[in-house]
C-alpha cells in the first residue's frame, strides 16, 4: 500500500527551524548579544540553565527562540535546543468534548500540569535523551516524541505563551525556569502576522482576522499582562532589549 508519508529525507511542512534564519528573525548582531547573555547566566548554573521566552500569539517568540538556539549551537555545538509549549495543546477531540474547540490556544486548553512536568524532567534527568511533544499546525495536533532534547543539550530555550501567568499550575512554570523573558510586539504587527499564518492553516482572510482577533486578541490581554513578570524584555522584530 502507497504512503502518504513524505520520504525520509524532506522535511515536515512546519519542521524545528533549519540553521538559515528565517526572514523575519532579529538581525544577527542582536541576536548574538542575547545569546552571550544566556552564555553568561548558565555558565554561572550546575546543571542545565533553562530560558523561558514568553509572549503573546505572533509576538515573535518562536522566531526569537529559534534565532537563539541557532547563535548558540553555531558557537557550540548540540549546546542548546528548542522547546516549543505548544506541543502541549489539548488533543482537538478532547477540546470537542470539553467544548473549547472554538477557543483553542486559550489557557485553559493546554496541559499545564504535563508541561510543568516536562521542564522538572528536564532539569532531573540530564544523563539520557527526554523526549517532548511537538506542535503541528499542518494537523493542527500536538506530535508525541518529536523533540529530542539530548543529554549535551546544557541549555534549553522554553517558548509559550503562557510562561509567566499567576496562577496553577503556570505559577510553578515561572519558578521551574532560571529566567524568563517577554518578547514584545506590537499589536498591530501581531495580528499581521497571525492573519498570514491562519491563512496558511486553512482559513479564509476574513475567518483568519475573526481568529487573530477574537481569539488570539482575547489571550493577548492576559499575556501581555504578565510582561512585568519577566526579568527581561526583548523586541519580537528588532531583538533589541526594551527593559
Amino acid at each position: 500500500m502507497a504512503s502518504d508519508a513524505p520520504p525520509a529525507d524532506v522535511p515536515p511542512a512546519d519542521a524545528p527551524p533549519a540553521d538559515v534564519p528565517p526572514a523575519d528573525a532579529p538581525p544577527a548582531h542582536a541576536v548574538a548579544a542575547l545569546a552571550e547573555r544566556v552564555e553568561q547566566a548558565a555558565a554561572q548554573v550546575d546543571g542545565r540553565y533553562l530560558l523561558g521566552v514568553a509572549g503573546s500569539p505572533g509576538g515573535g517568540k518562536t522566531t526569537l527562540a529559534a534565532a537563539l538556539v541557532r547563535e548558540l549551537n553555531r558557537r557550540r555545538p548540540g549546546r542548546a535546543a528548542a522547546l516549543p509549549m505548544d506541543g502541549f495543546h489539548l488533543a482537538n477531540s478532547t477540546l470537542d468534548r470539553l467544548g473549547r474547540r472554538d477557543r483553542k490556544g486559550a489557557l485553559d486548553t493546554f496541559d499545564g500540569w504535563g508541561f510543568l512536568a516536562l521542564l522538572r524532567r528536564l532539569r532531573d534527568e540530564t544523563e539520557h535523551t527526554v523526549f517532548a511533544p511537538s506542535f503541528r499546525r499542518v494537523v493542527d495536533e500536538g506530535v508525541a516524541g518529536e523533540i529530542a532534547i539530548e543529554p549535551d543539550a546544557q541549555i534549553v530555550v522554553v517558548e509559550g505563551n503562557y510562561l509567566l501567568v499567576d496562577e496553577e499550575p503556570w505559577a510553578r512554570v515561572r519558578v521551574a525556569l532560571d529566567a524568563a523573558w517577554f518578547c514584545a510586539t506590537s499589536s498591530a504587527d501581531r495580528e499581521v502576522r497571525l492573519i498570514e499564518r491562519h491563512i496558511l492553516g486553512g482559513r479564509s482572510r476574513d475567518a483568519a482576522a475573526a481568529w487573530a482577533r477574537d481569539v488570539d486578541g482575547v489571550n493577548a490581554v492576559l499575556i501581555d499582562a504578565t510582561r512585568d513578570r519577566a526579568d527581561l524584555v526583548v523586541s519580537g522584530t528588532s531583538g533589541e532589549i526594551l527593559g
